[in-house]
């Protein structure tokens, strides 16, 4: 079944050429004015399925560039993962799993607390290293959202890193503060969900 619909097989040729120089136009205007160069901060939240999985295809497009860069893994942990067996085994890379779990699974807030203030220890020691250029706090959000970690003080950390270096933090309700400060946000919505609607189980190179 093709996906073309009616209107667009007919569009005009000249029109559409119009449209689209004009539009290169604006872009090239855009571009021309993007003259900064510096580290940035980017957020992926959301109730929908993809946020690290965005995260972890930025850290490979760093590799791609030759850059060295580092995750952090918070709450994530009881099991393990496609991506940490992948990038482990790529040089240039630094991994580090600090979640214990799942909350519903822990269930135990001091453990839990712990384990957060600890992870957010060695993402301190990347983020003061401009070696590395790309870190991945992965599921942060969701320490920021039990109360795990003080925001103010991870939001100072995350301005205090060195200028070039970029930062992807992932997990849902990513707090307002952490979005002010932002440089990229992208708010992820669900759609359909395999396991929420349908009962499939998380597969591997899916979900795990």
């Amino acid at each position: 079944m093709s996906l073309t619909t009616p209107s667009s097989r007919h569009v005009d040729p000249e029109r559409h050429a119009r449209r689209m120089e004009a539009k290169q136009r604006i872009m090239n205007e855009r571009i021309a004015r993007a003259d900064k160069e510096q580290g940035v901060l980017l957020v992926l939240t959301g109730p929908g399925k993809g946020k690290s999985s965005s995260g972890f295809g930025m850290l490979g497009r760093a590799l791609g560039h030759g850059m060295k860069v580092a995750v952090v893994q918070f709450i994530k942990g009881a099991f393990s993962t496609g991506e940490e067996a992948f990038y482990r085994r790529q040089p240039g890379v630094t991994f580090h799993v600090m979640g214990e779990g799942y909350t519903w699974d822990t269930q135990d807030r001091r453990r839990d607390v712990a384990a957060a203030e600890a992870a957010w220890d060695k993402a301190r020691e990347l983020l003061s290293d401009p070696d590395i250029a790309l870190v991945l706090l992965d599921e942060l959000n969701i320490a920021l959202r039990h109360g795990y970690l003080d925001l103010d003080r991870v939001l100072d950390d995350l301005q205090a890193r060195p200028p070039m270096q970029h930062v992807v933090v992932t997990g849902r309700h990513a707090p307002q503060p952490l979005i002010e400060l932002a440089d990229t946000v992208t708010e992820m919505k669900v759609v359909k969900h395999a396991f929420k609607e349908q009962g499939i189980k998380a597969q591997k190179g899916i979900e795990l």
